[in-house]
């Protein structure tokens, strides 16, 4: 079986805030298990649709209600360098800040 080491954070940006994001951008990640410890890494891709729309079964309202929601667009960040010291699992909460300018 084919497991590749790398490790990313998959962030979940409003579609408001992607617009000036783009991928090669740096990042400062912080890790709420490991609090005053920052990361830094940088924007590998930012999928090209919110969630909602590459989902099996996508929510749909029928309902006539046409309230506008907020959808989150999947970010990826890679992290340069990830502390040796310290265990870094999947479904960790993180703080991420990409600086856009």
């Amino acid at each position: 079986m084919f497991v590749p080491d790398e490790i990313w954070v998959t962030a979940n940006f409003k579609e408001t805030q992607v617009a000036d994001m783009r991928p090669g951008q740096k990042v400062d990640v912080e890790i709420d298990a490991y609090p005053g410890r920052k990361v830094t890494g940088h924007v590998d891709s930012v999928q090209p649709g919110s969630g909602t729309a590459f989902s099996l079964l996508p929510a749909e309202n029928a309902t006539g209600n046409y309230v506008k929601v907020t959808q989150r667009i999947p970010v990826k960040i890679v992290v340069d360098d990830w502390p040796r010291d310290v265990a870094i699992g999947p479904g960790l909460s993180i703080v991420p800040a990409v600086r856009v300018r």
